[in-house]
């Protein structure tokens, strides 16, 4: 299975992709992009550590992903890939985005885990006025249309609550 789950900040879609990985009964595997560039960001990121228990297995990747998602072992766990987002800032920043989402595109289309990708919707408000800022957006809303298309189930959270935009069909 391949789950994206999109929403806003703080609209709970980590911890929904947490709570699958709960019920999946596999070994949870914790794929982190953030980096601690400032106090608010280590805030953030101590916020969702102490939401994990020792039982989740911890790698933190800024840029990589395609890399360290053929590196690991797979088999058996459930993969929490968080978030899309803070990834396609490091990349920007670092002028690798195109070779690392075709990368990465190339990984999840021939994945043999379960995996549930985070990733922040921040197409709905206004067009920034900053070609940065647009240029961001951009990035975000191709970037989850191309991962839509490789995955079985997409989900946006809002206000804690899933609401299921793609599943396979039930028989």
């Amino acid at each position: 299975m391949k789950h994206l789950i999109i929403g806003g900040a703080r609209s709970g879609k980590s911890a929904y992709a947490e709570e699958c990985a709960f019920h999946s009964g596999q070994e949870r595997f914790y794929l982190a992009t953030g980096e601690a560039g400032d106090t608010e960001m280590a805030a953030r990121i101590a916020s969702h550590q102490a939401r994990r228990d020792e039982q989740w297995v911890l790698v933190e990747e800024p840029t990589c992903l395609a890399d360290c998602l053929e590196s690991i072992d797979r088999s058996g766990r459930f993969i929490v890939l968080d978030c899309l987002t803070l990834w396609l800032s490091n990349c920007l920043h670092h002028s690798c985005l195109q070779r690392e989402k075709a990368k990465l595109l190339e990984v999840l289309v021939n994945l043999d885990a379960d995996i549930a990708l985070v990733c922040n919707e921040v197409g709905n408000g206004v067009v920034p006025m900053g070609e940065l800022s647009r240029q961001f957006v951009d990035q975000s809303g191709w970037l989850q249309q191309d991962i839509a298309r490789i995955c079985t189930h997409v989900t946006v959270v809002i206000a804690g609550l899933p609401l299921v935009l793609k599943e396979p069909n039930k028989s």
